[in-house]
């Protein structure tokens, strides 16, 4: 066994391809879009050692061209999540004992081959597969997964680290970082690739094992992850993918004894809803199971009267409507001083006319399709009814269509009412619900954004007055976990700005960050004495005479 304290790679972010016009990497990309949309997957799970096919299969098509058989998976039952905890249990004795820099090389691995020859795979599955432009696709399943798995690896060593400053004489203490006793289950959403691969990860790096329960329409991705998990050497059993659903996935991992923690990113209310699970079953556990989530966002942009509305509609633009808005930190909600607001709008709505909106494999088209069905209900249902709104305008987009896929243009609405649905609600899509404030009343209007929303994940100031600055970050300090100044509330890159929110939001353990790591393990301190006492009495005990 290989003996040394070792360092590990320094981490850097990893850079971002363009696709510009002519360039090799665009080339590249679209032969890979290619090959892709020539065949039809047949995706199994992925339990243990075997590749599970139910025969239940669901078909998969690109939100932007219904039309289209990408592939299809096999959905499992109850029966497959007790085989998948199973063998994540049975994977765990190996995969805790094995030594921490064995762990980081399987992981640095699958970031470089993330960044190299899987690059052009996963980014052309999540243009397909998530209806993400080629740019959105390289940012997030290239990019910011490199960048989880790289960093990760040096948090861990990191924690690993950290020691007790203080020995006394005679005396040896030390800190041992234990994985958790049990299993971890990750819950991945459809909208980011990299969270889907950070959140079975990040556990499973610091010696835990996952069962992985991905949203269906992030299947198409997601086998491509696990291809790459494999290539790299990660063992059977430390992650394994499953397709079943929520509530029967439930009804198991949160009756069994050995859950030891959820990481889950998705809705507010389905996690507030599986927390209450988790309380109500807590006398089944062997621990207090760990408790990770990132929920949902009702974003906001504040802006200054001092604020440029250039740079303001700019940031409206990519903040709300870059991979439709389906962001979590998706600009959907501004405030805008009254001095400002017609050359904002002049300028958004220039912006708005110039984009365009189609399919993933036109690289000129800025907005595509959202995710399916269900979502793109939700969300005409809000357009359609501003439309019919007392006091609510809509001044840009408000058209849906759904025929050949789940097209949703770019929506503007202007509201009187502060407190109108559309400017509290999270919505999940590309609509904008803006309210003009007068100018003068600057410091009402942080109290509105402060308590006009449950939720508490991004946000921004647009200013160039300090004063006002510091006041917006004074006043907001809990209306956003991620706090931006003159610039766009998307956008977080890992090592820079960890993510999360509070309130309705989350459990704000910044994922990217050594925060989120630690919730992973469980601390044992070991103190050595190396000459033992043999003498029960203390010196006080000694009499006076």
């Amino acid at each position: 066994m290989l003996k040394g304290f070792f360092n590990v790679p320094e981490p850097s972010n990893e850079p971002v391809r363009n696709y510009a016009p002519g360039s090799k990497e665009r080339g590249s990309l679209q032969a890979a879009l290619k090959a892709a949309s020539d065949q039809v997957v047949d995706i199994p799970m992925y339990i243990g050692s075997e590749e599970v096919k139910t025969g239940k299969t669901t078909p998969i098509h690109p939100p932007h061209n219904r039309q289209h058989l990408l592939g299809q998976f096999h959905s499992g039952d109850k029966e497959h999540v007790t085989q998948a905890i199973n063998a994540a249990l049975g994977a765990k004795p190996a995969w805790e004992n094995m030594q921490w820099e064995q762990r980081a090389a399987i992981f640095l691995k699958i970031a470089d081959l993330l960044a190299g020859p899987y690059r052009d795979k996963i980014n052309a599955a999540t243009m397909l597969g998530q209806s993400k432009n080629a740019y959105q696709a390289e940012i997030d399943a290239a990019c910011e997964l490199i960048d989880f798995l790289r960093f990760n690896v040096k948090f861990m060593t990191e924690i690993y680290a950290q020691q007790p400053p203080i020995s006394g004489e005679g005396i040896w203490n030390r800190l041992e970082q234990r994985p958790l006793e049990g299993f971890v289950f990750a819950i991945t959403p459809f909208n980011f690739t990299a969270i889907a691969g950070n959140l079975p990860t990040a556990p499973a790096m610091m010696g835990n094992t996952v069962v992985w329960k991905p949203a269906e329409t992030q299947i198409y991705s997601a086998k491509v992850l696990m291809e790459v998990f494999k290539e790299a050497g990660l063992p059977d059993g430390v992650i394994n993918l499953i397709y079943v659903d929520g509530p029967d996935a439930g009804d198991v991992v949160f009756s069994h004894p050995d859950f030891a923690g959820l990481h889950f990113t998705g809705s507010t209310g389905v996690f507030q809803s599986l927390w209450k699970l988790i309380g109500n079953n807590i006398s089944k556990y062997k621990t207090y199971p760990r408790i990770v989530g990132e929920t949902g966002g009702k974003d906001f942009v504040i802006a200054h009267k001092s604020a440029d509305p250039k740079a303001l509609a700019t940031a409206l633009s990519r903040g709300a409507f870059e991979f439709q808005g389906q962001k979590c930190s998706a600009a959907s909600r501004a405030y805008i001083p009254s001095n400002l607001w017609e050359s904002v709008k002049e300028n958004l709505l220039a912006d708005l006319a110039s984009m365009k909106m189609g399919g993933t494999e036109d690289f000129g088209n800025f907005i595509n399709a959202v995710i399916d069905e269900k979502a793109f209900d939700k969300i005409s249902g809000y357009i359609e009814a501003a439309k019919t709104a007392p006091n609510v305008e809509i001044i840009a987009g408000g058209n849906c269509d759904k025929t050949k896929g789940f097209f949703i243009e770019p929506t503007v609405i202007l509201v009187q009412d502060p407190m109108y649905k559309t400017m509290v609600e999270e919505i999940f899509g590309p609509v904008l619900t803006i309210y003009v404030y007068q100018a003068d009343h600057f410091e009402e209007a942080l109290e509105l954004v402060d308590q006009s929303s449950p939720y508490a994940l991004t946000g921004a100031i647009f200013s160039k007055d300090r004063y006002a600055v510091e006041m917006a970050t004074t006043k907001l300090r809990h209306a956003a976990g991620n706090f931006y100044i003159n610039d766009k509330p998307t956008g977080a890159v890992v090592g820079q700005q960890p993510f999360g929110g509070s309130r309705a939001s989350g459990t704000n353990d910044k994922a990217g960050s050594l925060i989120n790591l630690l919730r992973w393990v469980s601390p044992r301190t070991i103190k050595e004495t190396f000459v033992s006492a043999t003498d029960y009495r203390y010196p006080f005990l000694g009499s006076d005479k």
